[in-house]
């Protein structure tokens, strides 16, 4: 791998032409740019454009490093805080090494289709994102080995050796080509191999590669074999072992020693190859800056340095070896990119400043949200705590999420993060639950159960009362009925049932029956509901031929005045058919109740259509259903005098 240069993330803003100035309009994710004059009555180009903050929730394979890295976050909240930290360092540790894998299969997913892809363009944009992948994991890496697993002298050093090889990895490629040449020691790039396996401490490869060349060399076998014996005397530390950090000291220095005596003795003068190697085992600077080539990067030349010189370095200690190998390794005219900057406050074990910088060089939060909320849970913030008006993990953790809810997917990721915000996260997931468009139905209801979930009552009225008008506006009266009930609004459920009384009315059926049948309690939101659950048993009763309950229903509802006044026809008209069979079923009261009932209604539509024109079709149907039903209410009375008469006799 080459070295990565992290930029900035900047996004062109496109200039103001001569005599205007840019207006804008703020989103949720992006900006609108369009060009305007200062005078109200001008007009500007015409053109805008939309800027969008984080094009990154826009890629495929992005969305998957986005996806599994919300699980592991999840998983990390859910880690007890009254664990002793000792327990907990190896839990930390797995977490970040699970988020440095994911980053690695989206970044070799990201490698493979910039590669196959034939169109230069989205090429390079693969290109771009697989770079800074690549300095975020060697960001990560590289705080997980001094701030999370905070590896101590000796071990330090071990730590940081995996850091260098995981991300200096060409060697290895290069190792492949020469070996499977026909003849490798004459290889061409056969040296650079056996140099680059020293430089980075791998001195057993070093020597399996040293043995080709060896071998076609007779005469020098001897000088190879004093250099094969100096690599495999080279001691590292092992700390799980006996010898403690002292006694390895000692013997790394009595080796140090052997080889600076065959450095004085000119034992491999006679080959210069070998002789470089030996100036690398002693740790020789200038011959480590003559291979900058190989080194490729300054905290490789940092590691290799401490290898060969100081391999006990401390923690502490680290920032002055940083701070020289940076100035000595880039040239007096260079600057330093953003990474070499954050790579340097971390070798300084400035947290605050890597995240800050990060955050100013990387072109989206997830990096710095999910690093901080790690090393907030190992209690590394704790002195920098107060950030933007909330501690620092908070304030990354919801600038991540806004992000995520500009999305019409990711957005249900978001909710997770924001639960996990104490102090702030309730009130913007409020906020931007509101902007999530409910263009289905299944996308409403998913909002709608995080809302519930969540006791966010005002955002489940509003998204049951949006979902109610929209299917009142497209007919669906059932489903408009469902939400409003949902919603708990009695004015919307008094308006929707009237609308199935119409439809009744009309088409002499209901619609949507098992919504209906089965309002249970929810009937007792609105009186005009009330009555569509009770009118739609009404017909049931009267379905299942239980006439004298249903009679009693009917009449129930007309004297307790919860059916409309407007509907009393219609149930005196229902009545009718109760009316005519021959048995009785309504008694002489009850059908007293119902002729009072209707010259009260006549009564009242006397009143109300008195001076207006009334169709005379319309006025003749009334007149035949009143005298229908006075006939049928006289002789029924009739029958039930006669019938009660006979069993009281």
């Amino acid at each position: 791998m080459e070295e990565v240069d992290v930029e900035p993330a900047v996004t062109n803003i496109p200039a103001a032409s001569s005599g205007t100035h840019l207006g804008f309009a703020w989103g949720p994710g992006d900006i609108l740019v369009y060009e305007t004059l200062y005078k109200a009555s001008g007009t500007g180009s015409g053109d805008i454009h939309e800027v969008r903050k984080d094009e990154d929730i826009y890629s495929p394979i992005l969305r998957k490093l986005f996806n599994e890295s919300h699980h592991i976050f999840v998983g990390l909240q859910t880690i007890r805080e009254d664990l002793p930290s000792k327990n907990k360092k190896p839990q930390f540790v797995s977490i970040s090494k699970n988020y440095r894998s994911v980053i690695r299969a989206c970044m070799e997913e990201l490698q493979q289709v910039a590669v196959s892809t034939k169109v230069a363009e989205v090429a390079m944009q693969y290109g771009n994102q697989v770079s800074i992948l690549l300095a975020i994991e060697l960001i990560w890496n590289l705080c997980e080995v001094l701030f999370i697993d905070a590896a101590p002298a000796g071990s330090l050093l071990l730590h940081l050796l995996d850091w260098v090889r995981l991300h200096k990895a060409d060697v290895d490629e290069k190792a492949r080509e020469v070996l499977q040449s026909e003849s490798p020691a004459e290889h061409r790039d056969y040296w650079d191999v056996v140099v680059s396996y020293v430089l980075q401490g791998r001195l057993e490869e070093a020597r399996q590669m040293l043995v080709k060349q060896a071998t076609l060399q007779p005469a020098a076998r001897k000088m190879y074999k004093q250099m094969d014996t100096l690599l495999s005397k080279m001691p590292f530390y092992n700390p799980g072992g006996t010898q403690t950090l002292t006694e390895f000291d000692v013997k790394w220095r009595h080796w140090h020693e052997e080889v600076d005596r065959c450095l004085q003795d000119n034992s491999f003068a006679s080959n210069k190859h070998l002789e470089l190697i030996c100036k690398i085992l002693v740790g020789d600077e200038d011959t480590l800056l003559e291979h900058k080539d190989l080194l490729s990067t300054w905290y490789h030349f940092l590691v290799t340095r401490l290898l060969f010189c100081h391999p006990t370095v401390k923690p502490t200690e680290l920032h002055y070896y940083a701070q020289s190998c940076l100035t000595m390794f880039l040239d007096s005219r260079s600057v330093p990119e953003p990474l070499d900057s954050i790579l340097l406050a971390a070798f300084e074990f400035d947290i605050h400043q890597v995240i800050k910088d990060c955050s100013i060089a990387l072109n989206n939060w997830w990096f710095v949200a999910h690093l901080t909320d790690l090393l907030d849970h190992c209690k590394l913030l704790q002195s920098h705590n107060l950030h933007f008006g909330s501690n620092l993990r908070e304030f990354l953790l919801l600038e991540y999420a806004s992000g995520l809810f500009t999305h019409h997917s990711l957005w249900q990721l978001a909710v997770d993060y924001f639960d996990h915000c104490p102090e702030f996260g309730r009130v913007y997931l409020e906020l931007q639950i509101e902007r999530v468009p409910l263009d289905t139905e299944r996308k409403a209801l998913k909002v709608l159960r995080i809302c519930e979930q969540r006791q966010m009552s005002e955002q489940v009225r509003s998204i049951c009362k949006i979902m109610a008008m929209r299917a009142l506006r497209n007919n669906r009266l059932g489903s408009a009925l469902s939400w409003s009930i949902r919603a708990k609004d009695a004015a919307f459920a008094t308006l929707i049932s009237e609308r199935f009384l119409q439809d009744y009315c009309a088409r002499g059926t209901f619609s949507d029956l098992d919504l209906i049948d089965n309002l249970g309690p929810a009937m007792l939101l609105s009186d005009r509901l009330t009555f569509l659950g009770k009118y739609r048993e009404f017909h049931k009763l009267y379905g299942e031929k239980r006439f004298r309950e249903a009679s009693k229903l009917l009449l129930s509802l007309m004297t307790a005045k919860i059916a409309p006044r407007s509907f009393w026809m219609t149930l005196l008209t229902d009545a009718l058919p109760l009316l005519e069979q021959k048995e009785v079923i309504f008694s002489a009261d009850q059908t007293h109740e119902l002729m009072f009932c209707l010259e009260e209604l006549m009564s009242s539509l006397n009143t109300t259509t008195a001076g207006t024109d009334r169709p005379m079709q319309d006025e003749d149907i009334e007149v035949t259903k009143v005298e229908l039903l006075r006939l049928a209410l006289a002789r029924n009375l009739a029958m039930a005098i006669v019938k009660e008469g006979t069993v009281e006799a």
